[in-house]
Protein backbone atom coordinates (compact mmCIF):
# COMPACT_ATOMS: atom_id res chain seq x y z
CA UNK A 1 0.00 0.00 0.00
CA UNK A 2 2.85 2.35 0.79
CA UNK A 3 4.35 1.78 -2.68
CA UNK A 4 1.04 2.50 -4.41
CA UNK A 5 0.64 5.73 -2.45
CA UNK A 6 4.14 6.90 -3.34
CA UNK A 7 3.51 6.07 -7.00
CA UNK A 8 0.30 8.07 -6.99
CA UNK A 9 1.99 11.04 -5.33
CA UNK A 10 4.84 10.84 -7.94
CA UNK A 11 2.37 11.00 -10.78
CA UNK A 12 0.88 14.11 -9.17
CA UNK A 13 4.40 15.60 -8.93
CA UNK A 14 4.52 15.66 -5.15
CA UNK A 15 7.59 13.45 -4.52
CA UNK A 16 11.11 12.83 -5.93
CA UNK A 17 11.50 9.31 -7.42
CA UNK A 18 15.09 9.17 -6.10
CA UNK A 19 13.91 9.73 -2.53
CA UNK A 20 14.44 6.50 -0.57
CA UNK A 21 11.75 7.33 1.98
CA UNK A 22 10.89 9.49 4.93
CA UNK A 23 13.66 7.98 7.03
CA UNK A 24 16.37 8.74 4.39
CA UNK A 25 19.00 11.12 5.75
CA UNK A 26 19.18 12.88 2.37
CA UNK A 27 16.58 15.62 2.01
CA UNK A 28 17.62 16.52 -1.55
CA UNK A 29 14.62 16.98 -3.77
CA UNK A 30 11.99 17.05 -1.01
CA UNK A 31 11.63 20.80 -0.94
CA UNK A 32 12.03 21.37 -4.70
CA UNK A 33 9.18 22.78 -6.80
CA UNK A 34 7.39 20.57 -9.28
CA UNK A 35 8.96 22.07 -12.45
CA UNK A 36 12.50 21.80 -11.00
CA UNK A 37 11.97 18.18 -10.06
CA UNK A 38 10.79 17.27 -13.55
CA UNK A 39 13.59 19.22 -15.28
CA UNK A 40 16.17 17.48 -13.12
CA UNK A 41 14.75 14.11 -14.06
CA UNK A 42 14.76 14.79 -17.79
CA UNK A 43 18.22 16.41 -17.79
CA UNK A 44 19.73 13.44 -15.98
CA UNK A 45 18.05 11.03 -18.37
CA UNK A 46 19.25 12.97 -21.48
CA UNK A 47 22.82 13.08 -20.14
CA UNK A 48 22.77 9.34 -19.52
CA UNK A 49 21.36 8.57 -22.97
CA UNK A 50 23.84 10.85 -24.79
CA UNK A 51 26.81 9.36 -22.94
CA UNK A 52 25.60 5.83 -23.69
CA UNK A 53 25.12 6.68 -27.36
CA UNK A 54 28.63 8.21 -27.55
CA UNK A 55 30.15 5.11 -25.98
CA UNK A 56 28.24 2.89 -28.41
CA UNK A 57 29.57 4.84 -31.42
CA UNK A 58 33.09 5.11 -30.06
CA UNK A 59 32.97 8.91 -30.01
CA UNK A 60 33.79 9.49 -26.37
CA UNK A 61 37.44 10.37 -27.10
CA UNK A 62 39.52 10.61 -30.30
CA UNK A 63 43.18 10.03 -29.52
CA UNK A 64 44.28 9.54 -33.17
CA UNK A 65 42.77 12.48 -35.02
CA UNK A 66 45.22 14.26 -37.37
CA UNK A 67 45.85 17.97 -36.92
CA UNK A 68 44.08 20.13 -39.45
CA UNK A 69 46.42 21.07 -42.33
CA UNK A 70 45.37 24.35 -43.97
CA UNK A 71 47.02 23.26 -47.27
CA UNK A 72 44.90 20.10 -47.56
CA UNK A 73 42.08 22.15 -49.04
CA UNK A 74 44.19 22.91 -52.13
CA UNK A 75 43.04 21.25 -55.38
CA UNK A 76 44.85 18.17 -56.66
CA UNK A 77 45.14 19.55 -60.22
CA UNK A 78 45.81 23.11 -61.30
CA UNK A 79 46.32 24.51 -64.84
CA UNK A 80 48.69 27.44 -65.26
CA UNK A 81 50.52 28.63 -68.44
CA UNK A 82 49.65 25.30 -70.11
CA UNK A 83 51.20 23.45 -67.15
CA UNK A 84 49.00 20.76 -65.61
CA UNK A 85 50.18 20.70 -62.02
CA UNK A 86 49.35 17.60 -60.03
CA UNK A 87 49.58 17.64 -56.25
CA UNK A 88 52.27 15.26 -55.05
CA UNK A 89 51.67 12.83 -52.19
CA UNK A 90 55.25 11.70 -51.62
CA UNK A 91 56.60 12.92 -48.28
CA UNK A 92 60.02 11.27 -48.24
CA UNK A 93 61.48 12.25 -51.63
CA UNK A 94 63.59 15.40 -51.54
CA UNK A 95 63.19 17.60 -54.63
CA UNK A 96 64.24 21.09 -55.68
CA UNK A 97 61.78 23.83 -56.59
CA UNK A 98 62.29 24.98 -60.19
CA UNK A 99 61.04 28.46 -59.32
CA UNK A 100 62.92 29.45 -56.15
CA UNK A 101 65.74 26.87 -56.47
CA UNK A 102 65.34 25.76 -52.86
CA UNK A 103 64.71 22.30 -51.43
CA UNK A 104 61.15 20.99 -51.23
CA UNK A 105 60.60 19.32 -47.88
CA UNK A 106 57.72 17.01 -48.71
CA UNK A 107 57.11 16.13 -45.08
CA UNK A 108 56.00 19.65 -44.15
CA UNK A 109 55.46 21.39 -47.50
CA UNK A 110 52.94 20.92 -50.29
CA UNK A 111 54.40 20.73 -53.79
CA UNK A 112 53.22 20.17 -57.34
CA UNK A 113 54.64 18.54 -60.49
CA UNK A 114 53.59 19.33 -64.06
CA UNK A 115 52.43 16.12 -65.73
CA UNK A 116 53.66 17.41 -69.09
CA UNK A 117 57.19 18.73 -68.53
CA UNK A 118 57.80 17.61 -64.91
CA UNK A 119 58.28 21.17 -63.66
CA UNK A 120 58.33 21.02 -59.82
CA UNK A 121 57.54 23.84 -57.43
CA UNK A 122 56.26 24.70 -53.98
CA UNK A 123 52.59 25.41 -53.56
CA UNK A 124 53.51 28.96 -52.51
CA UNK A 125 55.57 29.47 -55.71
CA UNK A 126 52.85 28.53 -58.21
CA UNK A 127 51.48 32.06 -58.60
CA UNK A 128 54.99 33.34 -59.36
CA UNK A 129 55.65 31.02 -62.33
CA UNK A 130 56.21 32.81 -65.66
CA UNK A 131 57.61 29.96 -67.79
CA UNK A 132 55.13 28.09 -70.03
CA UNK A 133 55.04 24.32 -70.26
CA UNK A 134 57.75 22.89 -72.53
CA UNK A 135 55.40 20.17 -73.79
CA UNK A 136 53.41 22.82 -75.65
CA UNK A 137 56.59 23.71 -77.54
CA UNK A 138 57.10 20.05 -78.39
CA UNK A 139 53.54 19.84 -79.69
CA UNK A 140 53.85 22.94 -81.90
CA UNK A 141 57.51 22.74 -82.90
CA UNK A 142 58.78 19.15 -83.10
CA UNK A 143 62.23 19.85 -84.50
CA UNK A 144 65.76 20.24 -83.23
CA UNK A 145 68.28 23.01 -83.45
CA UNK A 146 70.77 21.39 -85.86
CA UNK A 147 73.53 23.99 -85.60
CA UNK A 148 76.25 23.27 -83.06
CA UNK A 149 76.00 25.81 -80.21
CA UNK A 150 74.71 28.74 -82.30
CA UNK A 151 76.10 31.52 -80.09
CA UNK A 152 74.93 35.07 -80.81
CA UNK A 153 76.88 36.84 -78.07
CA UNK A 154 75.95 38.22 -74.70
CA UNK A 155 75.74 41.77 -76.08
CA UNK A 156 72.98 40.67 -78.47
CA UNK A 157 71.02 39.56 -75.39
CA UNK A 158 71.50 43.00 -73.82
CA UNK A 159 73.44 41.27 -71.02
CA UNK A 160 70.27 39.65 -69.76
CA UNK A 161 69.13 36.08 -69.26
CA UNK A 162 67.56 34.70 -72.44
CA UNK A 163 64.60 33.38 -70.46
CA UNK A 164 63.81 35.51 -67.42
CA UNK A 165 65.68 38.69 -68.53
CA UNK A 166 67.67 38.92 -65.30
CA UNK A 167 70.87 41.03 -65.67
CA UNK A 168 73.91 38.73 -66.12
CA UNK A 169 77.59 39.03 -66.95
CA UNK A 170 80.58 36.78 -67.53
CA UNK A 171 82.20 38.16 -64.36
CA UNK A 172 79.32 36.91 -62.24
CA UNK A 173 78.16 40.39 -61.18
CA UNK A 174 75.28 40.75 -60.49
CA UNK A 175 74.58 37.23 -61.76
CA UNK A 176 76.72 34.60 -63.47
CA UNK A 177 76.12 34.06 -67.20
CA UNK A 178 75.93 30.38 -68.14
CA UNK A 179 75.83 29.22 -71.75
CA UNK A 180 73.48 26.50 -72.99
CA UNK A 181 75.24 24.27 -75.51
CA UNK A 182 71.94 23.48 -77.25
CA UNK A 183 70.60 27.00 -77.88
CA UNK A 184 73.93 28.85 -77.69
CA UNK A 185 72.34 31.52 -75.49
CA UNK A 186 73.28 32.68 -72.00
CA UNK A 187 71.15 32.20 -68.90
CA UNK A 188 71.21 33.11 -65.22
CA UNK A 189 71.89 30.61 -62.45
CA UNK A 190 68.15 30.25 -61.74
CA UNK A 191 67.42 29.17 -65.33
CA UNK A 192 70.65 27.22 -65.88
CA UNK A 193 71.59 24.67 -63.20
CA UNK A 194 74.53 23.18 -65.14
CA UNK A 195 72.43 20.15 -66.11
CA UNK A 196 73.89 18.01 -68.88
CA UNK A 197 72.26 16.39 -71.91
CA UNK A 198 73.26 14.89 -75.26
CA UNK A 199 73.00 17.55 -77.96
CA UNK A 200 71.42 16.32 -81.26
CA UNK A 201 73.49 18.62 -83.49
CA UNK A 202 76.76 17.17 -82.17
CA UNK A 203 75.45 13.63 -82.71
CA UNK A 204 74.39 14.21 -86.31
CA UNK A 205 77.44 16.16 -87.46
CA UNK A 206 80.21 14.67 -85.30
CA UNK A 207 78.71 11.41 -83.98
CA UNK A 208 79.51 12.76 -80.51
CA UNK A 209 77.50 11.62 -77.49
CA UNK A 210 79.26 13.45 -74.66
CA UNK A 211 76.68 15.26 -72.48
CA UNK A 212 76.96 19.04 -72.54
CA UNK A 213 75.71 21.70 -70.16
CA UNK A 214 72.24 22.95 -71.06
CA UNK A 215 69.65 25.18 -69.40
CA UNK A 216 66.62 23.79 -67.60
CA UNK A 217 64.14 24.43 -70.42
CA UNK A 218 66.47 22.83 -73.00
CA UNK A 219 66.96 19.83 -70.76
CA UNK A 220 63.20 19.28 -70.51
CA UNK A 221 62.71 19.86 -74.23
CA UNK A 222 65.42 17.34 -75.17
CA UNK A 223 64.00 14.80 -72.72
CA UNK A 224 60.51 15.10 -74.24
CA UNK A 225 61.89 14.94 -77.79
CA UNK A 226 64.17 11.97 -77.09
CA UNK A 227 61.91 9.29 -78.60
CA UNK A 228 60.32 11.37 -81.39
CA UNK A 229 61.44 10.30 -84.91
CA UNK A 230 62.17 13.72 -86.42
CA UNK A 231 65.69 13.19 -87.79
CA UNK A 232 65.94 12.37 -91.51
CA UNK A 233 69.62 11.51 -91.68
CA UNK A 234 69.92 11.07 -95.43
CA UNK A 235 68.90 14.71 -95.88
CA UNK A 236 70.64 16.27 -92.88
CA UNK A 237 73.98 14.44 -93.17
CA UNK A 238 74.01 11.58 -95.74
CA UNK A 239 77.79 11.16 -95.37
CA UNK A 240 77.25 9.85 -91.86
CA UNK A 241 76.47 6.38 -93.29
CA UNK A 242 79.92 6.29 -94.89
CA UNK A 243 81.67 6.60 -91.53
CA UNK A 244 79.36 4.78 -89.10
CA UNK A 245 79.05 1.07 -89.87
CA UNK A 246 76.42 0.56 -87.19
CA UNK A 247 74.03 2.89 -89.01
CA UNK A 248 74.41 0.87 -92.22
CA UNK A 249 73.51 -2.31 -90.33
CA UNK A 250 70.48 -0.68 -88.70
CA UNK A 251 69.28 0.67 -92.05
CA UNK A 252 69.50 -2.82 -93.63
CA UNK A 253 67.54 -4.38 -90.75
CA UNK A 254 64.87 -1.70 -91.03
CA UNK A 255 64.57 -2.22 -94.77
CA UNK A 256 64.14 -5.96 -94.24
CA UNK A 257 61.43 -5.37 -91.64
CA UNK A 258 59.52 -3.18 -94.11
CA UNK A 259 59.72 -6.02 -96.65
CA UNK A 260 58.34 -8.44 -94.04
CA UNK A 261 55.45 -6.18 -93.10
CA UNK A 262 53.19 -7.13 -96.12
CA UNK A 263 53.48 -10.81 -95.13
CA UNK A 264 52.21 -10.09 -91.62
CA UNK A 265 49.38 -7.83 -92.74
CA UNK A 266 47.93 -10.54 -94.99
CA UNK A 267 48.63 -13.44 -92.59
CA UNK A 268 45.89 -14.33 -90.12
CA UNK A 269 48.23 -16.21 -87.81
CA UNK A 270 50.65 -13.31 -87.68
CA UNK A 271 47.84 -10.88 -86.89
CA UNK A 272 46.58 -13.13 -84.11
CA UNK A 273 50.09 -13.47 -82.71
CA UNK A 274 50.55 -9.68 -83.04
CA UNK A 275 54.10 -10.00 -84.20
CA UNK A 276 54.35 -6.36 -85.18
CA UNK A 277 53.87 -5.42 -81.52
CA UNK A 278 57.51 -6.30 -81.01
CA UNK A 279 58.14 -2.83 -82.44
CA UNK A 280 55.41 -0.97 -80.57
CA UNK A 281 58.00 1.26 -78.88
CA UNK A 282 59.38 2.20 -82.32
CA UNK A 283 56.34 2.54 -84.52
CA UNK A 284 58.32 4.45 -87.14
CA UNK A 285 60.35 1.30 -87.87
CA UNK A 286 57.31 -0.26 -89.57
CA UNK A 287 56.46 2.94 -91.46
CA UNK A 288 59.75 4.04 -93.03
CA UNK A 289 63.48 3.39 -92.97
CA UNK A 290 64.93 6.91 -92.97
CA UNK A 291 63.49 8.63 -89.88
CA UNK A 292 65.38 8.33 -86.62
CA UNK A 293 64.92 9.55 -83.08
CA UNK A 294 67.72 10.72 -80.85
CA UNK A 295 67.12 7.63 -78.72
CA UNK A 296 67.67 5.44 -81.81
CA UNK A 297 71.05 7.04 -82.46
CA UNK A 298 72.12 6.74 -78.83
CA UNK A 299 71.24 3.03 -78.73
CA UNK A 300 72.88 2.52 -82.13
CA UNK A 301 76.13 3.89 -80.74
CA UNK A 302 75.92 1.67 -77.65
CA UNK A 303 75.02 -1.45 -79.70
CA UNK A 304 71.72 -2.13 -77.93
CA UNK A 305 69.55 -1.27 -80.93
CA UNK A 306 71.45 -3.65 -83.19
CA UNK A 307 70.99 -6.53 -80.75
CA UNK A 308 67.26 -5.94 -80.24
CA UNK A 309 66.56 -5.43 -83.96
CA UNK A 310 68.52 -8.55 -84.91
CA UNK A 311 66.44 -10.59 -82.47
CA UNK A 312 63.18 -9.19 -83.85
CA UNK A 313 64.40 -9.76 -87.41
CA UNK A 314 65.12 -13.42 -86.58
CA UNK A 315 61.64 -13.87 -85.05
CA UNK A 316 59.93 -12.37 -88.09
CA UNK A 317 61.97 -14.40 -90.59
CA UNK A 318 61.31 -17.62 -88.66
CA UNK A 319 57.55 -17.11 -88.93
CA UNK A 320 57.67 -16.41 -92.68
CA UNK A 321 60.16 -19.08 -93.74
CA UNK A 322 59.49 -21.91 -91.25
CA UNK A 323 56.37 -21.58 -89.12
CA UNK A 324 53.69 -20.36 -91.53
CA UNK A 325 52.84 -22.30 -94.71
CA UNK A 326 50.80 -19.43 -96.14
CA UNK A 327 53.76 -17.07 -95.86
CA UNK A 328 56.07 -19.70 -97.39
CA UNK A 329 53.72 -19.96 -100.37
CA UNK A 330 54.37 -16.27 -101.10
CA UNK A 331 58.06 -16.86 -101.75
CA UNK A 332 59.82 -16.75 -105.13
CA UNK A 333 61.78 -19.09 -107.32
CA UNK A 334 64.71 -17.67 -109.27
CA UNK A 335 63.48 -17.69 -112.90
CA UNK A 336 66.96 -17.18 -114.24
CA UNK A 337 68.72 -20.25 -112.85
CA UNK A 338 65.62 -22.15 -111.68
CA UNK A 339 67.67 -23.65 -108.87
CA UNK A 340 67.91 -23.31 -105.13
CA UNK A 341 65.39 -22.88 -102.33
CA UNK A 342 62.46 -20.52 -102.05
CA UNK A 343 63.61 -16.93 -102.06
CA UNK A 344 62.29 -13.95 -100.11
CA UNK A 345 63.02 -10.27 -100.74
CA UNK A 346 64.63 -9.84 -97.30
CA UNK A 347 67.21 -12.58 -97.83
CA UNK A 348 70.77 -11.27 -97.89
CA UNK A 349 71.75 -13.20 -101.03
CA UNK A 350 68.85 -12.01 -103.18
CA UNK A 351 68.16 -9.12 -105.54
CA UNK A 352 64.77 -7.63 -106.35
CA UNK A 353 63.42 -6.16 -109.57
CA UNK A 354 62.38 -2.55 -108.95
CA UNK A 355 59.49 -2.74 -111.45
CA UNK A 356 57.66 -5.99 -110.65
CA UNK A 357 59.36 -6.87 -107.31
CA UNK A 358 60.32 -10.35 -108.47
CA UNK A 359 63.14 -11.93 -106.44
CA UNK A 360 66.27 -13.57 -107.90
CA UNK A 361 69.66 -14.73 -106.73
CA UNK A 362 72.04 -11.83 -106.51
CA UNK A 363 74.54 -13.65 -108.74
CA UNK A 364 71.84 -14.06 -111.41
CA UNK A 365 70.26 -10.60 -111.30
CA UNK A 366 72.29 -7.64 -110.12
CA UNK A 367 71.51 -3.91 -110.41
CA UNK A 368 68.90 -4.49 -113.14
CA UNK A 369 71.71 -5.34 -115.57
CA UNK A 370 69.79 -8.46 -116.64
CA UNK A 371 66.36 -8.45 -118.24
CA UNK A 372 63.71 -9.53 -115.78
CA UNK A 373 61.75 -12.55 -117.17
CA UNK A 374 58.62 -11.49 -115.33
CA UNK A 375 58.71 -7.96 -116.73
CA UNK A 376 59.29 -9.42 -120.21
CA UNK A 377 56.19 -11.63 -119.91
CA UNK A 378 54.09 -8.75 -118.66
CA UNK A 379 55.23 -6.55 -121.53
CA UNK A 380 54.54 -9.26 -124.07
CA UNK A 381 51.06 -9.84 -122.66
CA UNK A 382 50.36 -6.13 -122.74
CA UNK A 383 51.39 -5.92 -126.42
CA UNK A 384 49.16 -8.84 -127.33
CA UNK A 385 46.20 -7.23 -125.59
CA UNK A 386 46.77 -4.00 -127.49
CA UNK A 387 46.87 -5.87 -130.84
CA UNK A 388 43.83 -8.00 -130.03
CA UNK A 389 41.39 -5.75 -128.16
Amino acid sequence: MEYNERLARFRQGLVNPFDRGENDSSTEGKNLPKHEVRSEIFSSESKTQSSDRAMDLGLAEDHFSRPVDPEEDEPNLQVLLEHRFSKEKSKSVKQTCDKCSTIIWGLIQTWYTCTGCYYRCHSKCMNLINKPCVRSKVSHQSEYELNICPEVGLDKQDYRCAECRTPISLRGVPNEARQCDYTGQYYCSSCHWNDTAIVPARVIHNWEFEPRKVCRSSMRYLALMMSRPVLRLKEINPLLFNFVEELVEIRKLRQDILLMKPYFITCKEAMEARLLLHLQDRQHFVENDDMYSLQDLIETSSGRLSCSLTEIHTTFAKHIKLDCEKCQAKGFMCELCKEGDILFPFDSHTSTCYDCFAVFHRDCYYDNSTTCPRCARMMERKNEESLNP
